[in-house]
């Protein structure tokens, strides 16, 4: 998350040694500003039960919002894995070393860090994590 914070500070009355302070503080997300996701996510349910792939090497769990919006939170441990999507997937990579080979494609992107992707329906995509990976799955219907 970008922020700035803007610190304004206005002596008001001097009282001996000591001063009176009024004190304002502006803090501007910049990411709310230029339409990125933000990093929490607020009113949500999440099931607790965990979705566990390729023998717990790959784990997330489920966050349902309020108007019907699915995503799945997880964390990826080094290996060679392919899923299978049902519906089109939004993937955002918020931390990790990884090459990712998208459906229809021979080529592997590599990622240090962050990256978004994108994945249709009823597709494979592969993926070489090489540092744990935190990430985020969106579902778009």
């Amino acid at each position: 998350m970008h922020t700035i914070f803007l610190w304004l500070e206005n002596r008001v009355k001097t009282v001996g040694d000591f001063g009176i302070y009024s004190k304002f503080v502006l803090i501007i997300n910049l990411n709310f500003l230029s339409g990125e996701k933000m990093d929490q996510f607020k009113s949500v349910t999440v099931v607790k039960k965990a979705n566990v792939y390729y023998e717990g090497k790959v784990t997330s769990r489920t966050v349902l919002f309020e108007n019907g919006e699915k995503k799945t939170l997880g964390i990826m441990l080094p290996g060679d894995y392919e899923f299978g999507t049902d519906q089109k997937e939004i993937m955002e990579i918020l931390a990790g070393n990884l090459k990712i080979q998208l459906p229809g494609s021979d080529a592997w992107i590599e990622i240090k860090g962050t990256y978004t992707f994108e994945v249709p329906a009823n597709s494979k995509f592969k993926l070489k994590i090489e540092t744990v990976t935190d990430y985020c799955c969106s579902y778009i219907s």
